[in-house]
């Protein structure tokens, strides 16, 4: 069991930083993200209008790049891990493009498949353009990072982010799965996050530690900081979605309870109130379903016990970056799990 915390504690890591160390994660890596929307859609080039528009609609420039601002950290960090280079690459670069690339399609996908009617606060690609054109969007964008993926001419980072592909359609048949142990339940819930969300970010970060540095222990740290701050940051997600208002986070809320998933804080929840086992078995399907669960959820200390399991994961996190050697870099990516614990939207 995971002992009930409350969220006032969850930043003890901060005290560890002090204020002349202190970095923001988006300062530092503006400078290598500059113009990386457009560089985005040079990779998008396309003659059909149509099409063009909708990849358009997503590469608006107006989302954080959480994922790239990551990739381009570890990247310099692993830099000057290796060698004191405080330059990063330009096949490091593409590498945090296709990791936007690869999420955003992943995104346009995942709406069709749950008929999702928003995301980042407007209407999904496909509520205007129809699930059909929203599907062959999203392979389209995916083909776009397969050519650049392979532009870098790395057999082994080619290995690497294509093992994310792989972990994304994988992680969408776990979710469609249910399991009837409980704690088969939770181990398939943290390996459906993992292949989901943490995948992209932990190979994404092992691909720039494998161009920027040959040592392959420098591999498995940025390897395993991005999963453990992936893992933590769908965590955080999960709970927002009971905790925050649908203006706030661009989404409705209780979306994951309406597509009959069992999150963390059900999970969790369901210790306290095994009445829910039933409502989570039939996938939250029959009327009031929904509304038990999430006031079971408020009720019990889910939400509490999964924001304390994402701050064992940011901790972990950590403690792999803090193995390189000390950096703005790498000060900003400890400060960055603290963001992931920290963030309402």
């Amino acid at each position: 069991r995971f002992h009930h915390t409350s969220t006032s504690h969850l930043c003890s890591c901060s005290k560890t930083i002090s204020d002349e160390k202190y970095q923001d994660p988006f300062q530092l890596g503006r400078k290598d993200l500059k113009n990386l929307y457009e560089d985005i859609k040079k990779e998008l080039l396309v003659s059909a209008a149509e099409l063009k528009e909708m990849c358009d609609y997503y590469f608006d420039g107006k989302g954080k790049a959480f994922r790239p601002m990551i990739v381009v950290l570890m990247a310099r960090a692993c830099n000057i891990h290796h060698n004191n280079s405080k330059e990063v690459q330009a096949s490091q670069r593409s590498v945090a493009i296709i990791a936007e690339m690869i999420h955003t399609a992943s995104l346009v996908h995942d709406d069709v498949i749950d008929d999702a009617n928003s995301r980042r606060g407007k209407r999904t690609l496909n509520q205007i353009w129809g699930e059909r054109k929203a599907v062959l969007a999203g392979d389209f964008i995916l083909s776009a990072a397969s050519v650049a993926l392979a532009r870098i001419g790395n057999t082994t980072i080619i290995s690497v982010l294509t093992q994310v592909i792989e972990d994304l359609v994988r992680g969408e048949f776990l979710q469609l799965g249910s399991k009837e142990n409980e704690n088969e339940r939770f181990a398939h819930y943290l390996e459906k996050t993992f292949k989901k969300t943490a995948s992209l970010i932990a190979n994404s970060c092992k691909a720039v530690s494998i161009l920027g540095c040959p040592d392959p222990k420098v591999h498995e740290i940025a390897y395993q900081y991005g999963k453990n701050v992936g893992i933590a940051f769908q965590l955080i997600d999960d709970v927002l979605d009971f905790t925050s208002c649908a203006d706030h986070l661009g989404k409705p809320t209780a979306a994951d309870l309406k597509l009959g998933l069992a999150t963390g804080p059900v999970l969790f929840a369901c210790r306290q109130f095994p009445e829910m086992n039933a409502m989570i078995m039939r996938r939250f399907s029959k009327p009031g379903d929904v509304e038990r669960a999430r006031k079971y959820v408020l009720q019990s200390d889910g939400v509490q016990q999964t924001t304390y399991l994402a701050q064992r994961y940011c901790h972990a996190a950590t403690r792999e970056i803090r193995k390189l050697r000390p950096s703005p870099e790498r000060e900003a990516l400890v400060h960055l799990t603290e963001m992931v614990l920290m963030r309402d939207k």
